[in-house]
């Protein structure tokens, strides 16, 4: 692979023309002096819009065609679609392209609040199963083809059935199989696979969904890969979701002028694995490992580890690291705030008991032992908070929907106290972000163990989001 869309890109923005279109920059010369000391110029000499010879990304003939292109055979796709609004964006694409209003799919409850809009927008209805429950590391293990075999036998009209895999811990599910139930009954298995992208370069990583027979697959390549933060990839493989469908709900969902620079960073991720994937990757799981063995050699500090395959934990990845820190007796958003502010360390997902950390082929030794001096540091601050008690308990996502999420976002709202929400019908989707999974998704009936999990969070330091009050002292409710 050549990159012909990166080497078209660097052409364009060489070449000496009079520039009268947009953006108003153009190409760089407008932009505040202060802005261009931070970041030099280059990078704003290359902020082009759809120029004839950088092709167009909702009906690519050139260079964009070529680099998706190049994208679906590396990664093992019938056709694969370029993302520049992020993996929300086809999340929500698929669904549009296999559910109508009042067509039912079948989705664990830990979805991404992104999966919620996708049912506000196309009408669906949700059928939610439970994941396991993990007490001991207040997380969730994926679904399990039984789960789902029984949820198909008891309900007609689904049209879809979508999974987490891996999840935001790097927990897999069986795809295989899941595949195979869903396909009996000739329905598509769509897979959030955001945390996923480098599953196919490497034999001691997980199963790729792809590989596992998925029909749709959403992967944020940003996350673990070389693209710039947005720049994600849908794939599709099989006769099962019309091609068709993913591009309309593509156009839209995303922005008729896309960044080039989000464009080139994804064709330039997929030649990056194409051609070093597999050294890169032993780098990132040589990394992971040590790691992994010098924390758990650590006083207070659990970590999550994969002993055998089960029907609900088919696999982990190993580039993945959760570590419970709830025997320091404090929460993980204290722990990560710690970590964040006096020891040069930060996490992606801190939550109630865990600090959540990617590890991936931007990382070094040097990034690998301040992770572990930081956490050696971080049993210092034990005597000092371990009078504070949180009493973790989990949230169990049992959904009782009043009325779909579709409906719920047309309908009256009122704001009420958040103890006088009790038993009332959500109007919002709220989360704690990250991972995004929401507590309370529109349509729901309001449980007592939603705010005490709600109330939980938030007391701990967590980030709400999707609330128009985010210290939750008042909730919207259906009217």
């Amino acid at each position: 692979m050549n990159n012909p869309l990166l080497n078209q890109l660097k052409k364009s923005l060489e070449k000496h023309h009079a520039p009268f279109y947009a953006p108003g920059h153009k190409q760089g010369k407008g932009v505040s002096k202060k802005l261009k000391e931070a970041f030099g110029e280059l990078v704003f000499k290359a902020d082009l819009p759809e120029l004839p010879e950088l092709d167009n990304l909702f009906a690519p003939e050139g260079v964009i065609k070529e680099a998706q292109k190049f994208a679906s055979h590396t990664f093992g796709a019938k056709k694969t679609w370029f993302l520049t609004n992020g993996s929300t964006c086809g999340i929500i694409a698929s669904i549009l392209a296999t559910c109508r209003e009042g067509d039912k799919i079948i989705l664990p409850r830990n979805v991404h609040q992104s999966v919620i809009y996708g049912l506000v927008l196309s009408g669906a209805i949700p059928i939610f199963i439970n994941p396991k429950y993990d007490e001991n590391f207040d997380i969730c293990y994926g679904l399990s083809s039984q789960q789902i075999e029984l949820a198909l036998q008891q309900n007609t009209d689904v049209k879809a059935v979508m999974i987490v895999s891996p999840t935001y811990h790097g927990i897999c599910s069986n795809i295989i199989e899941i595949a195979k139930v869903a396909h009996s009954y000739s329905i598509p298995l769509l897979v959030d696979e955001a945390h996923g992208a480098h599953f196919a370069f490497h034999p001691q990583l997980p199963t790729c969904a792809l590989d596992g027979g998925a029909d749709v697959v959403i992967q944020s390549t940003h996350k673990v890969l070389g693209a710039l933060t947005q720049a994600s990839m849908v794939h599709l493989q099989g006769d099962l979701v019309n091609p068709d469908g993913i591009s309309n709900a593509l156009q839209l969902l995303q922005s008729s002028s896309p960044s080039y620079l989000l464009l080139a960073s994804l064709e330039s991720a997929t030649t990056q694995m194409a051609e070093e994937g597999r050294e890169l990757l032993d780098k990132t799981i040589y990394l992971a490992t040590m790691a992994k063995k010098a924390i758990r050699n650590l006083d207070y500090f659990q970590v999550l580890d994969f002993e055998k395959a089960t029907p609900y934990f088919d696999d982990l990845d190993i580039t993945r690291l959760t570590i419970n820190v709830s025997k320091l007796g404090i929460a993980g958003y204290v722990a990560d705030e710690i970590l964040h502010e006096k020891l040069g360390v930060t996490c992606e997902l801190p939550s109630l008991k865990n600090l959540t950390f990617i590890i991936s082929i931007g990382n070094d030794d040097t990034d690998i032992n301040l992770l572990i001096n930081g956490f050696k540091k971080l049993t210092n601050f034990y005597q000092e908070v371990s009078e504070i008690s949180y009493n973790y308990g989990y949230f169990h996502f049992d959904s009782q929907f009043s009325i779909s999420p579709r409906q719920a976002y047309w309908a009256e709202k009122k704001v009420v106290g958040l103890e006088d929400s009790l038993n009332q019908i959500s109007a919002e989707t709220i989360s704690a972000y990250p991972p995004g999974i929401p507590i309370l998704m529109a349509g729901e009936k309001i449980t007592i163990e939603a705010l005490d999990y709600l109330k939980k969070v938030v007391i701990s330091g967590a980030t709400i989001t999707g609330a128009i009050d985010s210290s939750l002292n008042t909730i919207k409710v259906i009217n």
